[in-house]
């Protein structure tokens, strides 16, 4: 919302992660950067990767850039190892899936991301207090099939308002 000014989430789609009362945790799920030449990856503590290809990582958001996650949204009968976010949704951190996002045919459904967006507690209580967030359910196919430059809008006309017209309030939306 036109309230929130961090330029960290100007136009932000963000994925909850989790919520309770130490803070919360989120990855903002639209914004990809586009890698090139030699890329090299710690998969654990003695072994490196590489790969030559183009290899897109998503910023999960500013805080500690250097952490890295995949969001996978698995296919039904798919299993995953990792934290279960939504339904067909899981992070995790899994090396052996790291290994195959680095191939050149990785998962469809699998996104590397680095840092998240996170919250201390009562803060994010706070900015929802001051409409500062939209909220909605979990859409997998958001986050996985809309193009990041058009996911912002798809997400806010899902909900059943038209973008242009936001403006700063108060209270809930």
């Amino acid at each position: 919302m036109p309230q929130l000014l961090d330029p960290n989430f100007h136009h932000t789609v963000i994925l909850l992660c989790r919520h309770n009362h130490d803070g919360a945790l989120g990855l903002v799920v639209n914004r990809p950067l586009m890698t090139s030449g030699r890329v090299v990856v710690n998969i654990e503590a003695s072994e490196q990767v590489s790969t030559d290809r183009d290899l897109q990582v998503w910023v999960g958001g500013p805080v500690e850039p250097q952490r890295s996650w995949m969001l996978v949204g698995e296919q039904v009968g798919e299993a995953v190892q990792g934290a279960r976010i939504a339904e067909r949704l899981h992070l995790s951190t899994s090396p052996d899936l790291l290994r195959r996002l680095l191939e050149p045919s990785p998962p469809a459904y699998a996104r590397l991301i680095v840092g998240y967006a996170g919250w201390g507690p009562g803060q994010l209580e706070a900015e929802l207090e001051a409409s500062a967030w939209l909220v909605s359910e979990v859409d997998r196919d958001l986050i996985f099939d809309v193009p990041a430059e058009q996911m912002w809008e798809t997400a806010i006309r899902r909900l059943g308002a038209d973008p242009s017209t936001l403006q700063m309030s108060r209270g809930v939306h």
